[in-house]
C-alpha cells in the first residue's frame, strides 16, 4: 500500500537501519512531507534530507520538519495544520 502524501514519522528508539529504505519508498510513493519527533529527531530529519539530494543530480523535493520535545499528538496537528500543497491527510509510522 503506498504511504500517503504527510507522514509523521515517530522514532522511539532513534536511528537504526532501514531509515534509506524507508525515506526510498516515500520517494517512489510520492511523498511531499515528513515531520520526525521522538529520540534522534534532528539527525533523522537531516538523513532524510541528504538521501533526497543524493549526488545532486536528480534531488528529490521534501519538506521536512523535526520535533525531538514535541508529542506525537502535537506533531500530527501541526502536520494536518499544512495546506495548500501540502494538505491533505496524515499517516503516523513508527519507526
Amino acid at each position: 500500500m503506498p504511504h500517503l502524501a504527510k507522514v509523521v514519522l515517530n522514532c522511539q528508539t532513534g536511528m537504526h537501519d532501514g531509515l534509506e529504505t524507508l525515506i526510498q519508498s516515500f520517494i517512489r510513493d510520492g511523498v511531499t512531507f515528513v515531520a520526525v519527533t521522538g529520540k534522534d529527531a534532528s539527525l533523522i530529519e537531516d538523513v532524510i534530507d541528504e538521501l533526497c539530494v543524493g549526488d545532486g543530480s536528480e534531488p528529490y523535493s521534501m519538506l521536512t520538519s523535526s520535533h525531538p520535545d514535541d508529542s506525537l499528538a502535537t506533531v500530527v496537528a501541526f502536520a494536518e495544520s499544512l495546506d495548500l500543497e501540502f494538505s491533505g491527510p496524515v499517516e503516523v509510522i513508527e519507526f
